[in-house]
């Protein structure tokens, strides 16, 4: 049980739209493991999508806080006035010091002084809330010239949309935010902690922080630097993913050309992209092999070895830009992606992503894990996604593979079973996976889940019940005229 990663150490996500591109309402919290099913162009990239484009958002509002002040020098000027505050007694500036300079804890507003408790309250009311962030995030993610671009129409008339985001840990909410508009306007209420009645127990600086000081004139303390680990990421594979894996030289090579002003010249109208396919195109292009984090070479390596068979390999092209080779189980030769399966080309980033970049606390997105997959090789990426999950990352996929939900299924049961006996552990918990149905012009619901059926959307029931009735009507009329056939011969 010492790999069970605990469930709370993530933070409450919860999204609600209404009148969203295609979606007509949605109320969804995400898990660890967060899956969307249902029919195409019901709105599951849609959701995907936002919840991307949320979560760099809600990563920036992390730097609003004491974090981006001290970056500006705001909080650092305060602290070193604090310091040298006379009214200010030994006793409390080392204790201060000691609280800033400790690891594994949190730092929160009630260990400042109160003095300046005061003054970072009335710095951060004087911040700006973020409103004009949250609107270009959305509108870069979805590459549109305008929000209300996204309303969902009824009877070629927009409708009203609503999208309404709350982030908490434990009883602390972090942010929430509701996006209103009508035909013609957006209107935006965003709110941090900070808004509501003053909180001690807001959290300012996350663990694993570290503040350094030094003594000048009078043996006081001056706050000199502040540093701090790299902080949660999105990552985003977009179902695209293939066809820019095996291109994406030729996409470099043209940007290159493109950058010149006789570059810019020849296309002036040349067309945007989304922010989801150019974030993930630029990792691509500007990739680096760099020390994966602990865990994630294995399951990098356990994707290779399960389901792609072979080996993806990193050489710099004469260009500078990276080029990316399978080489299969047991051969030497190395196969350009564009000359490889789709099935490689559609897996080879996220083993690049395992390699050089996904670490626990990070968001990872993908939409179709099963595209180009035999139905064994389906079955192992829901193990796959299992073992992210056991790691610490969060997971969100769309699907419309059955034999990927019954496996995700089959690991619930098996983390339901006391004697786990898988290595490394791939097994999930009821309460870890929420699955979601898109259906069009219906709510989005939950699919609960049932030890025997485990996920099983209607519609897949429908359709599996469908081609079962048309499978024993065929064989009754086949065998019907076979057997006309037969007496007329004798």
């Amino acid at each position: 049980m010492s790999e069970v990663k605990d469930t709370q150490d993530y933070p409450k996500v919860e999204i609600a739209v209404k009148n969203f591109g295609p979606i007509a309402e949605a109320n969804i919290d995400l898990r660890p493991l967060t899956v969307f099913v249902g029919p195409s162009n019901t709105g599951k990239t849609y959701f995907s999508t936002l919840i991307y484009a949320l979560h760099d958002i809600y990563i920036g509002l992390l730097e609003f806080g004491l974090l981006s002040l001290y970056k500006s020098g705001s909080v650092i000027g305060l602290l070193n006035d604090l310091l040298n505050d006379s009214n200010i007694s030994e006793v409390e500036i080392q204790d201060l010091l000691k609280k800033l300079e400790m690891k594994q804890i949190k730092f929160k507003m009630s260990d400042f002084p109160m003095v300046m408790q005061e003054k970072l309250i009335t710095i951060f009311k004087d911040t700006d809330p973020f409103e004009e962030e949250i609107l270009n995030e959305i509108k870069n993610c979805f590459d549109l010239n305008s929000i209300l671009d996204i309303i969902r129409l009824s009877q070629e008339q927009r409708c009203e949309m609503d999208i309404f985001l709350r982030v908490s840990e434990g009883n602390q909410e972090k942010w929430k935010f509701k996006i209103m508009t009508s035909e013609s306007e957006v209107n935006l209420k965003s709110s941090t902690p900070i808004d509501s009645p003053f909180n001690d127990e807001i959290v300012l600086l996350p663990e694993d922080y570290s503040v350094f000081g030094e003594l000048h004139d009078e043996n006081r303390v001056r706050i000199k630097s502040f540093s701090h680990p790299v902080g949660p990421s999105g990552y985003y594979l977009p179902s695209a993913r293939s066809g820019i894996m095996q291109s994406h030289r030729i996409i470099a090579s043209s940007l290159v050309k493109r950058t010149t002003r006789v570059g810019l010249e020849l296309f002036p109208d040349v067309p945007t992209m989304s922010g989801v396919t150019a974030d993930f195109m630029e990792r691509i292009i500007l990739y680096e092999e760099k020390p994966p984090y602990p865990g994630m070479k294995q399951l990098a390596e356990s994707l290779e070895s399960d389901v792609l068979a072979g080996q993806i390999r990193l050489t710099l092209s004469s260009s500078g830009y990276p080029d990316f080779r399978y080489v299969p189980n047991g051969s030497n030769s190395e196969i350009p992606l564009n000359q490889s399966s789709s099935m490689v080309s559609e897996l080879s980033p996220l083993v690049l992503f395992l390699r050089s970049g996904i670490k626990p606390g990070d968001t990872l997105i993908i939409e179709e894990p099963e595209a180009h997959l035999h139905p064994g090789a389906q079955a192992d990426m829901a193990v796959i996604l299992a073992r992210l999950v056991r790691a610490g990352v969060r997971v969100i996929i769309t699907t419309h593979s059955d034999w990927l939900l019954q496996e995700i299924g089959n690991l619930i049961l098996e983390g339901l079973i006391e004697d786990k006996t898988d290595e490394p552990a791939s097994w999930l918990l009821p309460e870890e996976v929420g699955a979601w149905h898109f259906q069009k012009d219906k709510p989005v619901k939950e699919i609960a889940f049932h030890p025997r059926r485990g996920f099983s959307p209607k519609d897949y029931q429908d359709v599996a019940e469908g081609l079962y009735n048309r499978s024993v009507n065929l064989q009754q009329k086949y065998e019907k005229q076979k057997g006309e056939s037969e007496r007329e011969s004798t």
